[in-house]
């Protein structure tokens, strides 16, 4: 039995699949038999060609295998594989201010002993700079100069995972992907979406899309 006012948004990283690889197949076959008994998407914050290459395959878009698409928290949006409206942090920052903020950063980096490492980092650097950044607090410090740099902008800053930091306007978090399934209730022939599942490795109440009460957190460790 199928029930059309369910959804189950899935985190990427962590949840579908380990941080950055590719999802199993055993996760993929688990997804499309669930797709049977409800809508599924899922929301993550990397961009759509990272999500592709975690989720889809060569010859299969992730878009066709899911009912909702949420890259960058839902920035960029797919439904049934058709874009909706999206967004842009340069558009909402304004380009000049977007040139002071990457200045800032660059130089930042520039004069640190060992920064942050790329998204390009293997596995095994990714866990040596996690043990590094536990013991001298690197992201922490930055975000601290970031905030005192830029306190004049409404923007909120995120320590995520063992590598990165996000830095993003305040609201643009996972619970941004939630206004396109408020919208899509509102087209003709829309759902509206009674019963929220969000699936993730960060479940708990501080989480930002815990905090709306539709939503039903489980937790999932991969």
């Amino acid at each position: 039995m199928s029930d059309a006012n369910t959804i189950c948004l899935f985190d990427v990283d962590g949840t579908l699949s380990p941080a950055r690889l590719s999802a199993s197949a055993e996760m993929l076959s688990l997804l499309a038999a669930l797709r049977q008994k409800c809508a599924i998407g899922y929301v993550g914050g990397s961009d759509m060609a990272k999500q592709q290459e975690q989720l889809g395959t060569a010859e299969i878009p992730v878009t066709s295998l899911f009912d909702f698409c949420f890259a960058e928290n839902g920035l960029t949006a797919f439904k049934s594989g058709v874009p909706l409206q999206s967004n842009s942090f340069i558009k909402w920052i304004g380009e000049t201010q977007y040139k002071e903020l990457v200045s800032f950063i660059l130089h930042y980096v520039a004069d640190l002993d060992i920064p942050p490492i790329g998204r390009n980092a293997s596995v095994v650097e990714r866990n040596e700079y996690e043990v590094y950044d536990k013991e001298h607090h690197i992201r922490e410090k930055f975000i601290e100069a970031l905030k005192e740099k830029f306190s004049g902008l409404d923007l909120t800053y995120s320590i995520g995972g063992q590598i990165s930091f996000d830095v993003f306007p305040t609201g643009w978090d996972k619970t941004y992907c939630l206004q396109h399934l408020e919208n899509d209730a509102k087209r003709p022939g829309g759902i509206e979406y009674t019963t929220i599942h969000f699936f993730g490795d960060k479940t708990y109440k501080g989480e930002m899309i815990m905090r709306f009460m539709r939503i039903r957190g489980q937790l999932v460790t991969v």
